[in-house]
């Protein structure tokens, strides 16, 4: 069922209206923000709606990663970081309850205070609120954790700190930013940027910290032991400041998190099955059926959870880099799409259990609609009709085969769309249109596991068409350097996308990202279309432009043909050791971000 993105607003009627009428109230010393309306909880509650108040502290969650790891700072460019540390190890001043689209709650700070047109924001801290070290975190910390993550931190982080206009000291415990820019999302954004201590970094050069600085932060866990490429355990803090917060009830209730690193899924599949890892997400539909079968889930010791969410699927697949040729060619991509064989592919890896994503915000109310563009979509797109690509106003599918592996219909158009572009086959080779025989690589990092079995199917589609295309697998951290660098042809992607799109959508897809080396815009767009629907969602102050302006991103996203589509994932499939629970309250967002550490917790059988 398609998620009613703003459900919270119909359990208050007063809501409602305020969301309807765009309200702009100011907010004077709240202890929570929404992008539209008032947040759902009130200023009293008691714990997060999925989360158990009662849960037990104890026990740990052991999981398997592919690849490995070279820094233990995930907030440089620099290195390459378990993706879980952002969200386990660094703490934020508001903090996001996944059973809302986009609201935040206060963490280090006790309240937070915006402008009539939320042109500036102002936070208080908490004055309880610690470091790991037992310090107390203050607006000098935070000052400065802003002015390096903005400057020399990720490049994520530079183009919110570009809008700020004036960051100052306004009380002991108080920091208010003003803003350059139109921006309603900004003073939400603000609020969710990781906390350091700045004396922790002094006499260091911050970007180049790798494995030899653990940061300190305030959040409830923290790095107590790690091995290079091999595993990072997360302890939970005895001494963590915020244990009795609301926001905190019933969270973080294990004591020990620990990532385990493989070379390859099969070999994480393995650990799992010997008990070395007590949790698995599993991806694949089949698989899942007819393999999780082993003699810890016969005896009871393992079970199998299903998650559902509601958020939007994101885009997952291939994505063509639209910088140099082939892929600078929308007919090319459009080439790729009729012959990539998604329903030949399905039926061999999944025996056909998973549907197709259908575009970028499919499984859920923002996701674009069949058929011509209407109303207010239209009236958004109209202005750039002229440079969107076919399909954006008229309505548009992606290619379906009739799912034989010769996928003769697809391969047929696939070539006339070449021809199209100026390429022709000359003795059963593509060439290009100066004449050189057609080849690209499609670049995947070690252990990638089910995506290289999808490019080597992908593969011997493309050799029918004369298309000598290669699959390279290196090492993660060549992998990392090479994608940052953007040198690639075509490489796997994976994009999740929430259900209240705001700023990130310019890290991904503007044309200022497209040319910022480690960007998320690995396919390069740069579209004018695109960053004016970005704009529109982000200063929408009703749901109808704001859900209208994301249905008009997603046309020009999808009908840009960046990416040859896989398989969507609307259901967390989860196997892990019995002891393992979690709340009968799913949140909107399902199995989201850490989800399983925040909320889960460890009890023995009696």
């Amino acid at each position: 069922m398609h998620l009613d993105l703003f459900r919270f607003i119909r359990r208050n009627a007063s809501l409602a209206v305020a969301a309807i009428l765009g309200a702009q109230t100011a907010l004077a010393d709240s202890h929570g923000i929404a992008m539209y309306g008032e947040p759902q909880l009130p200023a009293d509650f008691q714990a997060l709606p999925y989360a158990n108040p009662d849960a037990p502290t104890g026990g740990r969650i052991v999981t398997g990663e592919v690849g490995g790891f070279d820094s233990l700072n995930p907030l440089i460019l620099k290195g390459s970081s378990p993706w879980q540390l952002p969200h386990l190890a660094h703490e934020t001043l508001m903090g996001r309850n996944w059973d809302e689209p986009f609201s935040l709650y206060g963490l280090l700070a006790e309240s937070i205070e915006v402008g009539e047109n939320r042109e500036w924001v102002e936070f208080t801290l908490r004055p309880e609120a610690k470091f790991s070290d037992g310090s107390p975190v203050t607006v000098e910390d935070v000052m400065w954790s802003y002015e390096t993550l903005g400057t020399v931190g990720h490049p994520r982080y530079h183009s919110t700190w570009d809008k700020v206009e004036k960051m100052e000291k306004t009380g002991e415990r108080s920091v208010r930013f003003d803003f350059n820019v139109e921006d309603r999302e900004l003073a939400l954004i603000i609020g969710m940027r990781p906390i350091l201590k700045k004396a922790q970094w002094e006499g260091k050069d911050f970007a180049e910290s790798g494995l030899d600085t653990i940061p300190i932060t305030s959040a409830p866990y923290v790095v107590t032991d790690f091995e290079p490429g091999r595993f990072v355990e997360l302890s939970r803090d005895p001494d963590y400041w915020g244990a009795d917060l609301p926001f905190r009830r019933g969270t973080n209730n294990l004591d020990t998190i620990r990532m385990e690193f493989f070379g390859d899924e099969t070999a994480a599949f393995e650990a799992f099955k010997a008990g070395i890892l007590n949790s698995n997400r599993e991806f694949n539909a089949e698989k899942w059926e007819s393999q999780y079968d082993f003699a810890a889930i016969q005896r009871g010791d393992v079970v199998k959870s299903l998650i559902p969410h509601e958020r939007p699927t994101g885009i997952t697949g291939f994505v063509m880099n639209t910088r140099r040729a082939p892929f600078d060619d929308w007919r090319v991509r459009d080439a790729m799409l009729h012959a990539f064989n998604f329903e030949y592919v399905n039926d061999a890896l999944t025996g056909g259990a998973q549907e197709r994503i259908t575009s970028y915000f499919s499984n859920s109310v923002l996701g674009m609609d069949d058929g011509p563009a209407e109303g207010r979509v239209r009236e958004f797109l109209e202005p750039f009709a002229d440079q969107l690509l076919p399909g954006a106003l008229e309505g548009y599918a992606l290619p379906v085969s009739d799912g034989s592996a010769r996928n003769r219909a697809g391969i047929r158009a696939a070539i006339d769309l070449m021809a199209e572009a100026g390429y022709v086959i000359e003795d059963g080779v593509m060439m290009t249109p100066d004449g050189q025989p057609m080849k690209f690589e499609i670049l995947l990092s070690q252990g990638a596991g089910e995506p290289q079995s999808i490019a080597d199917i992908f593969v011997e589609s493309l050799t029918r068409m004369g298309i000598d295309a290669t699959v390279s697998v290196v090492d993660p951290a060549q992998y990392r350097e090479r994608t940052d660098q953007f040198d690639f042809d075509m490489t796997y992607y994976r994009r999740g996308l929430s259900l209240s799109p705001g700023n990130e959508q310019r890290l991904y897809w503007s044309c200022e990202a497209a040319e910022t080396r480690g960007s998320r815009n690995l396919m390069g767009m740069c579209s004018p279309a695109a960053e004016a629907m970005i704009d529109r969602l982000l200063n929408s102050e009703t749901r109808e432009d704001f859900v209208a302006a994301t249905k008009a991103l997603d046309r020009v996203l999808t009908t840009g043909r960046y990416v040859v589509p896989f398989y969507e994932y609307n259901t967390s499939r989860i196997a892990h050791a019995k002891e393992l629970k979690f709340p009968e309250a799913i949140p909107i967002y399902g199995d989201w971000i850490n989800w399983q550490p925040d909320v889960w917790w460890w009890q023995e059988e009696n």
